[in-house]
């Protein structure tokens, strides 16, 4: 991961890419990638369509008042997928957190 490390507050938090438009794909070690949901081969390009697999997968929203996180949860499992709530921030460590929490579902490419 490249970035900034940002002091604020008492706080220290890695601004990813800050010099990129911040728009998916993001890109990671100069390579663009994307989330591909496997069963139709679509790349996820918005929260609401992860928003529709992800709840046809059995993963419901979770709400904990963080207002800075989406997050979702499976009944079955102690799971959480936290997501940045800005899909510009949305990058390849939230994608692979997916693809880990849904096996032979999800993979993350390089964008060409």
């Amino acid at each position: 991961m490249s970035g900034v490390w940002v002091f604020n507050n008492g706080v220290i938090r890695l601004v990813e890419n800050p010099n990129q438009s911040g728009r998916a794909p993001t890109q990671t070690h100069g390579r663009r990638n994307v989330l591909v949901y496997l069963p139709t081969g679509e790349v996820v390009s918005s929260y609401s369509s992860l928003e529709q697999i992800l709840r046809s997968l059995g993963w419901e929203r979770y709400f904990n008042g963080d207002s800075d996180l989406i997050q979702y949860h499976k009944r079955s499992s102690i799971d959480l997928i936290s997501l940045p709530r800005d899909f510009s921030k949305f990058n390849s460590v939230y994608m692979y957190d997916i693809v880990v929490k849904n096996p032979n579902t999800f993979h993350v490419r390089d964008f060409n």
